[in-house]
């Protein structure tokens, strides 16, 4: 007669990495980019409308921001694996029943109120399921020691392949299969995230969840005491507001002004996700060799000359090089913040600091989607080149305070 070890749950097997972190974090990542890159370009199949799109661009950004602080008291208080599967489980249902109403409304106000609400509520639920994953792969490098680098390097790759591949099948899908394509696959990768989750078999609650606002106020006042920090992620934040009107007003340049399909607007972005790959791991290795302020210099000049050629292509093939070659720029002076955001924030407030300087970089992304709904999109290109023109002088600002600091 054999004679038991410990209770049943302690002889549980503990889930490997794969399993418990990079599966489930892959089938999030890709109903993440589908849905913030999909939703936009179903929204202009559906309503034919410039101005609608932008405001479901907005619709999707603006409930993420209400909710990312809530989002992290929800996973502290409940864990990463009750909030990922109730996130997307509920993100499941919510385009699946979007694919069974759709096709039965008349293109009108029930069809806007449709995609609207669908915008609105992907977009909270997504955060939620993002957050969920982050907190779990945060919790695995702890885990990991020394090899936690190796840990958040999978992750990121995991995230980039994502954004990789989301937005051109997102795009194909909606040109071959139509609106019930697109929302039963982001639907599937939920379901997968929801039964993939990382399970969490013990939680430590010795001290309770910080209070939201108190978060918020620590890293403002860590930010402002890191002068070095608070003007990258100023300008960052300035460059952001032309990226996020480059992204809401795509479908509605690359579809009514240049006659493309919605596939050639995910290849635009699966490109520049490639590019922007790309140009991290080689900023990483030149950051080692000439420094932070030359490579974050160099990526801000590449970045702003691309933004300022784009309002003046009428090409898609042009607009597609230059895109790739802005979010190449976007992804070194990424590096730099990161590099920085490391050296300089101490330790006991890294979280609180990490978390107000993401939103901070958020905010310009639903303003985009408002501008894309309220300008005429004959105007867009105007509009692109005055934020392309604030774009660079914010970043040439930025870095002309920096050169000093990050020498």
């Amino acid at each position: 007669m054999r004679c038991r070890v410990g209770p049943r749950h302690a002889r549980r097997p503990v889930p490997t990495l794969l399993r418990g972190i990079y599966l489930p974090r892959s089938m999030d990542a890709a109903a993440f980019a589908m849905t913030t890159y999909g939703i936009p370009l179903l929204v202009l199949a559906t309503t034919d409308s410039a101005a609608l799109t932008g405001l479901a661009f907005a619709l999707e950004w603006i409930p993420r921001l209400g909710a990312f602080a809530l989002a992290g008291a929800m996973v502290d208080r409940h864990g990463t694996t009750r909030v990922m599967r109730l996130a997307s489980t509920a993100r499941a249902v919510a385009v699946l029943a979007a694919a069974l109403v759709l096709p039965h409304l008349d293109s009108g106000f029930g069809t806007t109120v449709a995609v609207m609400l669908l915008a609105a509520s992907t977009g909270v639920l997504t955060e939620f399921s993002y957050i969920a994953a982050e907190t779990a792969g945060g919790a695995a490098s702890r885990q990991a020691g020394e090899r936690a680098h190796r840990v958040q390097s999978v992750l990121l790759g995991i995230d980039q392949s994502g954004t990789l591949a989301g937005p051109a099948l997102a795009g194909l899908l909606l040109e071959r299969f139509g609106t019930a394509g697109i929302l039963t696959t982001i639907a599937a990768f939920s379901l997968l995230a929801c039964a993939f989750a990382p399970r969490q078999y013990a939680r430590h609650q010795d001290a309770g969840p910080e209070p939201v606002l108190k978060g918020l106020r620590t890293g403002w006042r860590t930010l402002r005491s890191l002068p070095a920090l608070g003007w990258l992620v100023t300008g960052l934040t300035v460059s952001n507001l032309a990226i996020g009107l480059l992204q809401a007003a795509a479908p509605v340049i690359v579809v009514k002004q240049l006659g493309h399909s919605s596939t050639d607007v995910g290849l635009i972005w699966s490109v520049a996700a490639g590019t922007s790959l790309a140009a991290v791991a080689l900023c990483r290795r030149s950051i080692d060799r000439y420094g932070l302020w030359p490579v974050g210099a160099l990526s801000a000049a590449i970045a702003a000359s691309a933004c300022l050629a784009v309002s003046l292509t009428h090409t898609y093939t042009a607009y597609l090089v230059l895109i790739a070659v802005l979010m190449a720029g976007e992804g070194g002076m990424t590096v730099v913040l990161r590099t920085l955001r490391s050296h300089l924030i101490p330790a006991g407030v890294f979280g609180a600091t990490l978390s107000l300087t993401i939103l901070l970089l958020l905010l310009p992304f639903p303003l985009a989607g408002l501008l894309v709904a309220a300008v005429p999109p004959a105007q867009l290109g105007h509009v692109i080149t005055a934020c392309a023109l604030l774009q660079a002088l914010g970043l040439g600002l930025t870095f002309a305070r920096l050169r000093t600091r990050l020498a």
